[in-house]
């Protein structure tokens, strides 16, 4: 059974927890001119092999996001982390700042 000790729960069942993929991956801006490179960092997925960085949430505890190295052929954790501690090599999805505004909407 896979076991994630969650730095703010303790060790838990990973059933409470949901996979969000790769933590390493870059994600382009929000343009409309990136839409192909969305529906690449989206859908294309590598099958790595060995240590990887991986993000997931304690979504049936407190909801926090989580990152986890784990090793993708024993299924071993070796570490897990708050997300916004992952190290250099795991790079930040771009942040969404909400929907922009159109000229002559109402606010």
């Amino acid at each position: 059974m896979l076991r994630i000790n969650c730095p703010y729960c303790g060790v838990r069942d990973h059933e409470e927890f949901s996979y969000f993929g790769d933590a390493t991956k870059t994600y382009p801006g929000l343009e409309k001119e990136n839409h192909a490179a969305w529906v690449d960092a989206v859908y294309t997925r590598n099958n790595p092999k060995g240590e990887h960085f991986e993000f997931w949430q304690h979504t049936l505890a407190c909801r926090r996001w989580l990152v986890v190295k784990r090793n993708t052929i024993t299924h071993d954790i070796l570490e897990v982390m708050p997300a916004r501690n992952r190290p250099i090599g795991a790079t930040q999805p771009a942040p969404y700042n909400g929907p922009k505004a159109s000229k002559g909407a109402n606010t």
